[in-house]
């Protein structure tokens, strides 16, 4: 009876000390709401970004994994590594892009992989509500494009686009490829050896052998085989797919045979170069191929002394520039930008290392010159500014 009247004793305390001081008590209830949401928000994002996006993915039904225009190793890997984790989580998915797939090295990964890949020139076209995009972090190459909220980014270029549950954007790593690789090793998958099976493995994530090495070379294509531009992280990524790579697939996609004209194109990129110091531009003229011009750029910072280079070229009334730099004085896309910045509808970017852009107009493009009369820019002045932004002199 004793402890039943001092509780009735200690109840009733506490219900006189609420009654008198009702803010303090309400003050107190918020605080631990708001520390128990503190404690959980802290749980919750401090799990790793491969368990999140699992949990993101696994609430769906369908989705459009979606490529940028023209997708190359990178963005091809990445995609059918969301894909193998959406479908391991029953999720149906398409694969899909807009633009072409023109490069030798992209046509080879494609074919060699054997991947299904769906091209669209509208948004109608999207195979699902929630898009998640890789290797770009903003819709774009294809009519209403803007209108797309993607569900989910994952990228490794800098931009301000957003997912509307899901954004992992990192800059410092050298490949989308190697976010993706990462997701699957936060969640305990295994790569799958190429001459094993998935049952034989035991794990219940597992990434297929092509996949593995799908995801590897394009880890390697966007490092320069993990030579320029990468992090550590890129290293631990390939050092975790190595198990799961076929030697002779990544050696198909590696060594592809190369056009004529690509090679015509890279000749004449060396012999009309134009060199001031240690950096080179070259017009190589009229080309069909539009992905021979990043090539000839490719070749030309092979040459001894040179460490920042432009390259362009026209085709169908649009002159494409493609620009590679080693020289930590020229931040090539920047460099590129600033070249065309007063061009109507030229567009231009990229990293420090590595840049483009399109001009439209054939050889001539009207420049806007703050008065009534406007002046022109023809390719030769053009190069003279491509010389110009890459001294800085902007």
């Amino acid at each position: 009876m004793r402890v039943g009247a001092v509780g009735n004793e200690v109840v009733g305390r506490a219900a006189e000390f609420v009654r008198a001081n009702p803010e303090l008590v309400a003050a107190v209830v918020v605080g631990l709401v708001v520390a128990v949401a503190a404690t959980y928000a802290v749980f919750r994002y401090r799990r790793p970004m491969g368990v999140l996006f699992k949990s993101v993915l696994a609430d769906r039904e369908e989705l459009s994994v979606l490529m940028h225009p023209n997708p190359d190793p990178d963005a091809m890997a990445a995609a059918i590594g969301v894909a193998t984790l959406a479908e391991q989580l029953d999720v149906d998915t398409t694969l899909q892009f807009s633009g072409q797939i023109r490069h030798q090295e992209n046509r080879a990964f494609r074919t060699v992989l054997d991947l299904e890949l769906d091209r669209i020139d509208h948004v109608s076209e999207l195979s699902a509500e929630d898009v998640v995009l890789v290797d770009h972090n903003s819709p774009r190459g294809f009519a209403g494009a803007e209108s797309v909220l993607p569900l989910a980014v994952v990228d490794h270029h800098p931009g301000e686009g957003n997912g509307e549950a899901f954004t992992d954007v990192r800059t410092d790593y050298g490949a989308t490829a190697s976010i993706v690789a990462e997701y699957f090793r936060n969640i305990g998958a295994k790569p799958v050896p190429p001459d094993q099976h998935a049952s034989e493995i035991g794990a219940r994530y597992t990434i297929p052998s092509e996949v593995a090495t799908g995801l590897l070379y394009g880890i390697l294509a966007d490092t320069k085989h993990l030579t320029a531009g990468c992090d550590d992280a890129d290293f631990a990524a390939a050092g975790y797919l190595y198990p799961g790579v076929d030697e002779d697939l990544l050696d198909r996609i590696a060594n592809p045979q190369v056009s004529a004209e690509v090679l015509e194109v890279k000749a004449r990129a060396i012999a009309g170069r134009k060199v001031q110091g240690s950096f080179a531009v070259s017009d190589v003229g009229g080309i069909s191929n539009v992905d021979a011009v990043p090539q000839a750029a490719d070749e030309l910072m092979q040459l001894e002394g040179v460490t920042a280079v432009v390259v362009c070229g026209e085709r169908d009334g649009i002159v494409y520039l493609s620009g590679r730099s080693r020289d930590d004085r020229v931040h090539m896309g920047r460099a590129l930008e600033a070249a065309v910045s007063d061009i109507p509808n030229a567009s231009a970017g990229g990293h420090a290392r590595m840049g483009g852009g399109q001009i439209p107009e054939r050889d001539e493009v009207d420049v806007p010159s703050g008065n009534a009369s406007a002046r022109r820019v023809s390719r030769s002045a053009l190069i003279d500014r491509l010389f110009d932004t890459m001294s800085g002199d902007v």
